[in-house]
């Protein structure tokens, strides 16, 4: 079979707090580990989207619509849905299998992804990841 979901391919998640949010693969287990014994992703994703930007805006409203608030999390792989879309994001050195282990850990690293995704998203890149999906 055709390994399909690969690093920085962006899913939707189908299941839990996270469902119909747009995320990316940062990682993946085909075989599974010790403690998850199936098959999963770590993956980095968008809780809280950016809003509407239009040309009457300030440039504090501007700045305060353009945060975005991340998270990340370990999935298995029934639960998200692959799209045709990759995000070139270097997310991998920011988030670890070992950093979903420790709480602090994984604070430092949901706020060096949303930086990341800021980032991204003031540079008008990518633009169908940061809307909302519609559904």
């Amino acid at each position: 079979m055709v390994k399909f979901l690969k690093n920085s391919k962006v899913v939707l998640l189908l299941q839990g707090r996270q469902a119909g949010k747009k995320a990316v693969i940062v990682k993946n287990f085909d075989e599974g580990t010790k403690e998850r014994p199936y098959p999963h992703a770590i993956v980095a994703g968008i809780e809280r989207y950016p809003g509407k930007i239009t040309n009457g805006m300030g440039q504090k409203k501007v700045a305060k619509r353009s945060k975005v608030k991340a998270f990340i999390k370990a999935v298995n792989y029934n639960h998200i849905m692959p799209t045709r879309y990759n995000l070139d994001v270097d997310v991998k050195q920011v988030v670890t299998a070992e950093s979903l282990k420790e709480p602090t850990q994984r604070v430092a690293a949901r706020k060096a992804v949303k930086k990341l995704f800021e980032d991204r998203f003031n540079s008008g890149k990518n633009k169908w990841f940061f809307q909302k999906l519609r559904f």
